[in-house]
């Protein structure tokens, strides 16, 4: 099984989009790459964890992060 992953990319239009790679449709998109990096990491967050990548314009990796599930039944006390 493959890596859960986002892309964090300037659209043509101006807008961010949250795209999992290989995906027809961006998964979310948003006004501001800030607001696009908060969702990414929401949506990995309740996929089960996973990478995230921001891109710059050019198209090369500015920012890489590895997201923790959002609901890790091993994180309580007992």
């Amino acid at each position: 099984m493959g890596t859960n992953k986002r892309v964090v990319q300037k659209r043509n239009d101006g807008l961010f989009e949250v795209r999992k790679p290989g995906a027809q449709r961006p998964s979310a998109v948003a006004d501001t790459q800030a607001a696009a990096v908060v969702r990414a990491r929401q949506i990995l967050g309740n996929s089960g964890g996973g990478e995230m990548q921001v891109r710059a314009l050019n198209g090369t990796i500015r920012q890489q992060d590895t997201i923790r599930p959002g609901s890790d039944p091993r994180s309580s006390r007992g």
